[in-house]
């Protein structure tokens, strides 16, 4: 599988793991404090190339995709879900840890945000309530089970309103989303 777009990543484990499982550039943060340059270097890639943010599924992951967000527009998302990241021993999470077929998955279900043009059919905090996204004691489970049905990736309460509008997921999509959430908790 050949990727156009350079990926960015975390760390060298993470460019290994993706070279592993695809033909692609990578560009590595070397953790959550990116540097201006390598923020410049980003910037020049999704000029000439695009852009794919492939990071953990952790803290440190979703801090350096909301810096990049927010500093380059357009750039697109690949997730995977925190399951498919864990180490074989247990002690570690992070995109190195994957399998290449997980690798290659995310990578075919890339999303690109389009923040110009809002859907209509929007989704509110209210329809997040309903749906027991927010305010509920299970809301934290929900919310990775809906992200990984979705993949748009884990997130909190305030991330999953901006990230259901970011990557346009509409109130049909949404609506199956927790339809299947649903049926799996009938099911436990």
């Amino acid at each position: 599988m050949q990727i156009k777009e350079v990926i960015v990543v975390e760390g060298k484990d993470d460019t290994t793991a993706i070279k592993r499982a695809v033909h692609a550039d990578t560009i590595e943060t070397n953790g959550s404090a990116i540097s201006e340059e390598t923020l410049r270097r980003i910037q020049h890639a999704q000029d000439k190339r695009g852009v794919i943010v492939f990071t953990d599924p952790d803290y440190p992951g979703r801090r350096i995709r909301a810096i990049i967000e927010q500093r380059i527009q357009g750039v697109k998302h690949a997730f995977l879900p925190k399951e498919k990241t864990i180490a074989k021993n247990g002690k570690g999470l992070g995109i190195e840890h994957a399998a290449d077929e997980d690798i290659r998955e995310a990578l075919r279900q890339v999303y690109t945000p389009n923040e110009a043009k809002p859907i209509e059919d929007d989704i509110t905090l209210e329809d997040l309530m309903t749906a027991r996204l927010i305010g509920y004691p299970q809301s934290k489970v929900r919310r990775d089970q809906l992200g990984e049905i979705l993949n748009i990736g884990a997130t909190n309460g305030k991330q999953l309103h901006k990230r259901l509008k970011m990557f346009q997921i509409t109130e049909q999509q949404f609506g199956e989303a927790v339809a299947l959430l649903d049926q799996e908790e009938k099911n436990v």
